[in-house]
């Protein structure tokens, strides 16, 4: 029995699929090539079918290989329904992605992932068995996650003592890795123009370092503190709303 070719990842935006994807690659040792639908679509006629037959012709050369393409929705969307696609341009690259997945070999081996946050507007020729045919819901991280997204984020930042990733995990509940990325840059900047004030301040004052034990002197390390946190909360918005999670729960049912 000949393995599956790919899956398709689907869910809201931000919540880390190309990472899943890398991540995937690294496990099996296999190389990765990330590829972005919008990358492939041009101006020029047959250009971005060829575009797709060198993508499988490099992938297939580098086997053992993952192949990922991210928003895959601008170039998968159901064939004939596409408003303002002159001359059917994502159509036929969406028929040269199914030959080429259809004309793979199986002693090379080369997985495709798909990902996507709109899985109700894809091709149902994609999602038939030989093809994608297996789907995987990529969630919005659950506490634990969101904890462990707050420490990937800021494990090259020095924090204050009185920062508690527990409660900022608790505090984002439904937001996407990318909403708290987003949140941490926040934080950062924060601390930054309060170590740039304190700075000119110290100019000012004709101090432009503080004074420590032994007579020595030690420039001062600007810390993300929970004051900083707290004030980018203040502008921290949820991207994914209740509405949208129960689109992409309820899309499995549709399939049925």
């Amino acid at each position: 029995m000949s393995p599956s070719k790919g899956v398709l990842f689907y869910g809201p935006p931000g919540c880390g699929n190309t990472l899943l994807a890398k991540a995937i690659a690294n496990e099996c040792q296999a190389n990765f090539i990330s590829i972005k639908g919008p990358e492939l679509l041009t101006m020029w006629f047959g250009e971005s079918e060829a575009n797709m037959r060198e993508i499988f012709n490099k992938a297939c050369q580098s086997a053992l290989c993952v192949l990922f393409f991210d928003e895959l929705d601008s170039i998968a969307t159901q064939r004939g329904g596409r408003v303002g696609d002159a001359g059917g341009a994502v159509d036929r690259v969406l028929n040269q992605l199914l030959t080429e997945m259809d004309n793979m070999n199986a002693k090379k081996t080369v997985f495709i992932i798909g990902a996507t946050n709109r899985p109700d507007i894809i091709d149902s020729a994609l999602l038939r068995p030989g093809r994608l045919d297996h789907l995987i819901y990529i969630p919005l991280p659950d506490e634990a996650s969101q904890q462990q997204i707050f420490k990937a984020c800021l494990r090259k930042s020095p924090m204050a003592k009185d920062v508690d990733l527990g409660a900022l995990a608790r505090f984002t509940a439904g937001f996407s890795g990318a909403d708290i990325t987003e949140i941490c840059q926040r934080a950062c900047k924060y601390a930054i123009r309060e170590d740039i004030e304190k700075d000119m301040v110290r100019h000012r004052m004709g101090k432009d370092t503080m004074e420590v034990d032994g007579g020595q002197e030690e420039e001062a390390v600007a810390e993300i503190k929970a004051a900083h946190f707290e004030e980018s909360m203040k502008y921290a918005r949820q991207s994914v709303s209740d509405a949208d999670i129960r689109k992409y729960q309820a899309f499995p049912q549709k399939l049925q």
